[in-house]
């Protein structure tokens, strides 16, 4: 059985081949599932898809008209699966339900420090052979607050960083994690963390409940010189509301991966023809706003798991198994 594969990156391309090597055959494409793109996957039974594609009812509708059976999406997000009409059509859909919570956690530490620390700044003034040292103070961690919202996996991870800098440990989640407790985290209400804080990162799914969680009124009872980062999924922030407290000189920094429209924009090159997104250009003017392709999770090590769940999934739906992966129950095949 041939597989096709959509929204390939070159690093993943023989990753991917090799993973496939000896049990299927995979058709490897550069360019992202949409409306557009969908009847490419005619006469394909299984299809694999990337974070940034889109699923929705009209993408489906094709998928299944073409013969696609079950779609098996590289990331853990699924958000922009619409389930419902996935189940409706008869399709499977597998995700990655776990893959490396340290390429995340530290990606996003990553981003605190290099906003804290003006890192790019810096570099493009040594580039320079500029030298000077104005603009570029920053503050020590140990000693300070951070708050993290969202304590699986990633938070965790995050928290044992956070914990090995000597930091105060404040944390929010519709659940308690034991281990972040024994970290020394206390469990607040998520307005108490906002104003405490002095760096905020975000590691909660998107779902509607948490869509927007850091909205204008939570940006404003943050502390002036708060580092806001996120890592997780755009939509978690309000970016308008976002741009607007910039705009008042608010904010040590902000370090963000995601960004809410970034579909159609990230993992792609549009240094030629430009960015029509007017919010994310003007973001993009901030000194203090790093902005970053949607890497976090871009490791050998997460991707190499990600992969390998992957293709297990889609040795389970030919198989007639499974897991824990599967979000839509359809009945599966064996081919």
């Amino acid at each position: 059985m041939e597989i096709l594969a959509f929204g390939v990156q070159a690093d993943e391309k023989p990753l991917i081949e090799k993973a496939f090597a000896g049990l299927h055959d995979v058709r490897c494409l550069d360019v992202f599932l949409t409306e557009d793109t969908a009847p490419i996957a005619a006469g394909y039974e299984i299809i694999s898809t990337s974070v940034n594609a889109s699923l929705d009812n009209r993408v489906l509708q094709t998928l299944a008209a073409g013969g696609t059976q079950m779609i098996a999406q590289r990331s853990t997000g699924f958000n922009n699966i619409d389930l419902l009409v996935a189940e409706r059509l008869g399709l499977t859909v597998a995700r990655v339900s776990y893959y490396s919570p340290y390429s995340v956690a530290e990606f996003a530490w990553t981003l605190a420090m290099a906003v804290n620390r003006r890192i790019v700044r810096a570099s493009n003034r040594t580039r320079d052979f500029d030298f000077r040292l104005d603009g570029l103070m920053g503050r020590d961690m140990r000693g300070r607050t951070v708050g993290v919202l969202g304590t699986g996996k990633i938070g965790e991870a995050f928290t044992r960083i956070a914990h090995g800098f000597g930091m105060n440990l404040l944390g929010w989640d519709v659940a308690q994690n034991p281990a972040c407790v024994e970290l020394g985290m206390k469990y607040v209400e998520k307005d108490q963390l906002f104003a405490e804080s002095d760096l905020v990162s975000l590691h909660v799914p998107l779902f509607p409940e948490t869509k927007h969680i850091i909205n204008a009124e939570a940006l404003a009872v943050m502390k002036d010189e708060a580092i806001l980062v996120n890592s997780s999924r755009g939509a978690l922030i309000d970016t308008e509301a976002l741009v607007g407290e910039l705009r008042r000189g608010r904010f040590a920094g902000v370090g963000l991966d995601v960004y809410e429209a970034e579909a159609g924009l990230f993992f792609l090159d549009k240094s030629i023809q430009g960015v029509q997104d007017d919010t994310l250009a003007r973001l993009m003017t901030f000194p203090n706003v790093l902005v970053t392709s949607h890497q976090a999770y871009y490791t050998v090590d997460a991707v190499g798991q990600i992969i390998e769940t992957t293709v297990k999934n889609v040795q389970d739906y030919t198989e007639g198994r499974r897991s824990e992966n599967v979000l839509v129950p359809a009945e599966p095949k064996v081919s």
